[in-house]
């Protein structure tokens, strides 16, 4: 009963929500609407000269009250901008323009100009709108409720009052309020809000699970790792929330070109107002006055200010929608510029599952016993290759480690039962004077070697395998023209070489440190036109991620690391997504780089045609508004565009 009455409670909340948004809606366009009635009525009126008191004052005040709705909104808005200190804005050009048109008798031609521009505002509104159409899904799957266990049951209460090791219960429909791990057998979950990935993913006991994700099957329990104001998805939101205040060098170009711009037309609009005076017989003040008004009102630049930040916004929403978060638009136009490609390979191109291949015992201890004292040491690891070597089928609980410490890029030292233990590569093992049989040298697979009081103990050989898209990877990225692709790893240089033949990677190097890899990248960014782009898993790879010109960091959504050093996330384990992202930002530059040539080129045809006469305000208001509209239409495309 009580479960039907929230749900009536919801549904009612939801109808209220969408009557408001109605109702909101009309308001927004009632001027609009009203000023086009009153402006189609007088013209009529006009045309058909139907109404002889349709003259003099009567005829000023009905197209001043058209004028009021739309125009006061701009005249406030310019006012605000001069107090401000900001004189020549877009509001102050359609201002001028239109209060000038009144001043000279042309009251259609004045209405009519504001009343474009306020429609094509509103329909920048609604693009915009629809643009953040892909971030408001985001901002849906936070989840707004948890069902916590405190005190013998489970109670609803807000997920910022959750803490840290509690256990909460997510039922079927519902959204993960907290990132956490599964302690139910197993879930089937959807998180295409957050991955953009529509298939589900079946998570099992133990693994992780991310807030925002929901729940496809059965009721489950997930114990909370993170408090929600760190969860990755309440990261996540605030990133791609962020990510238009980061303006690309385009966006930026144009807001300072505009405030250059913007007094420039004023002055020539008074110069082409006044200076005919002196170089013409016949000057008539009201035309070249009228001249000089359409020339303000065609040089509006609402098509490049409007149409080249909505652009950008909607390439930012088209990759959040294909599971790649920039963090800004100057990102955006970073990728498109990349013409070396470097990337990590465990967790990147591979799989990183491992698993144990052979196990190689030289040490006078039995072999599960030799796995005990290598196991104490990776339960101090979190290493894939560790989670690989704890499945072994060995109950080590009488095995324990201490004082273990971790040697940068060669392993772990320790002690396991007052015993002295190293495990890790041969690095580790030369840098302790361990001497290592020769045959290991031969081995290709990824190898961890242990040695006990001083003395090489045996290995073990563990094998990783391709993503499904791995080679589907390198061939999209070959066919964006990316020139060189490289592939750096902290793996042993013969596995590594393996995986780049395998996958046709032009140059492989392994066996290389984080500092390494840094070393390498930063060679690589001192070619000469050289713009690199590192992708990696997020963790290890932070520092390289940090140098390059653009870092991407792969299955980024559990990983702090990699949100906070990435200049581009993807969500999904999907390393092809790196070519899909290469194809937005080179499908967002080229709509605004059109829009950046529609608009000069047709004004500046109208500029011309508006000083030498030729041009009236009606087609003024079709270079400015209709230039916009169009410039809008084509940044709109970004939205329903599908890369493969």
């Amino acid at each position: 009963m009580k479960k039907k009455k929230l749900q009536l409670r919801e549904l009612k909340g939801k109808q209220s929500t969408v009557i408001s948004a109605s109702e909101k809606k009309l308001k927004t366009y009632l001027p609009a609407i009203f000023s086009f009635v009153m402006l189609i009525v007088g013209i009529a009126i006009d045309y058909f000269d139907a109404f002889p008191f349709f003259k003099g004052w009567v005829r000023i005040v009905w197209y001043t009250v058209a004028y009021i709705p739309v125009g006061f909104p701009v005249i406030k808005e310019g006012w605000e901008s001069i107090k401000n200190g900001d004189f020549f804005t877009e509001f102050f050009l359609m201002s001028i323009a239109t209060l000038g048109a009144f001043a000279i008798g042309e009251y259609p031609e004045g209405v009519a100009v504001m009343l474009f521009y306020a429609v094509g505002e509103l329909f920048q509104n609604a693009a915009v709108n629809r643009a953040k159409g892909n971030i408001r899904a985001l901002l849906d799957a936070r989840p707004d409720e948890a069902l916590v266990y405190r005190n013998g049951d489970f109670v609803s209460v807000n997920p910022e009052t959750v803490n840290i090791g509690e256990k909460i219960q997510v039922r079927v429909g519902e959204k993960i309020p907290l990132d956490g791990k599964l302690l139910s057998n197993k879930a089937s979950l959807n998180t295409a809000a957050i991955t953009g990935e529509s298939k589900p993913d079946t998570i099992t006991q133990n693994e992780k699970v991310f807030a925002g994700s929901i729940n496809l099957d059965g009721v489950i329990e997930v114990e909370t790792t993170k408090k929600f104001k760190d969860s990755s998805i309440a990261r996540i939101l605030e990133m791609v929330q962020n990510a238009t205040a980061r303006k690309s060098k385009t966006e930026l170009f144009i807001r300072k070109f505009a405030r250059i711009y913007t007094p420039i037309v004023v002055f020539l609009a008074i110069g082409l107002t006044l200076l005919p005076y002196f170089f013409v017989d016949e000057y008539v003040f009201r035309d070249w006055l009228y001249r000089a008004l359409i020339f303000l009102v065609i040089s509006c630049p609402c098509a490049l200010v409007i149409s080249i930040p909505l652009g950008y916004f909607g390439g930012l929403g088209a990759a959040s929608r294909n599971g790649i978060l920039f963090k800004g638009a100057s990102f955006l136009d970073a990728m498109t510029k990349v013409n070396t490609v470097v990337m990590d390979k465990t967790g990147t191109v591979t799989k990183g599952v491992f698993k144990i291949k052979e196990v190689i015992n030289t040490s006078a201890f039995a072999e599960v016993e030799f796995m005990k004292y290598l196991m104490a040491m990776e339960e101090q690891s979190t290493h894939p290759i560790a989670k690989a070597i704890l499945e072994y089928k060995a109950d080590g609980t009488d095995f324990k480690a201490s004082e273990v410490s971790e040697v940068a890029g060669k392993g772990l030292k320790g002690t396991v039962n007052h015993k002295q233990v190293l495990v890790g590569n041969k690095a580790l093992m030369t840098s302790n004077s361990v001497d290592v049989p020769p045959e290991t040298d031969v081995i290709v697979e990824s190898i961890v070697m242990v040695a006990i009081d001083g003395k090489f103990a045996g290995y073990v050989t563990i094998a990783d395998e391709l993503k499904e898209d791995a080679h589907h990877t390198i061939q999209q990225i070959r066919e964006a023209g990316i020139a060189k692709i490289i592939m750096l790893s902290g793996d042993k240089d013969s596995i590594t070489q393996q995986v780049a033949k395998e996958l046709n990677i032009d140059w492989a190097k392994g066996g290389l440190l984080p500092e390494d890899k840094l070393n390498e990248v930063e060679k690589l960014k001192e070619q000469p036109e050289s713009t690199v782009a590192f992708m990696g898993d997020g963790i290890n790879d932070a520092p390289v991620l940090a140098a390059s010109d653009v870092g991407i960091a792969m299955g980024g959504l559990g990983s702090d690391v990699a949100i906070e050093t990435a200049d581009v996330i993807i969500q999904t384990d999907q390393p092809s997504r790196m070519a899909r992202g290469i194809q937005i930002g080179r499908s967002t530059r080229r709509i605004v780089w059109q829009n950046i040539g529609l608009a000069f080129g047709v004004k500046g045809i109208f500029l011309i045609l508006g000083a030498i006469g030729l041009a009236t305000m009606w087609e003024a208001v079709f270079a400015d508004v209709g230039v916009s509209f169009v410039a809008i239409l084509n940044a709109i495309r970004l939205q329903k565009m599908n890369w493969k």
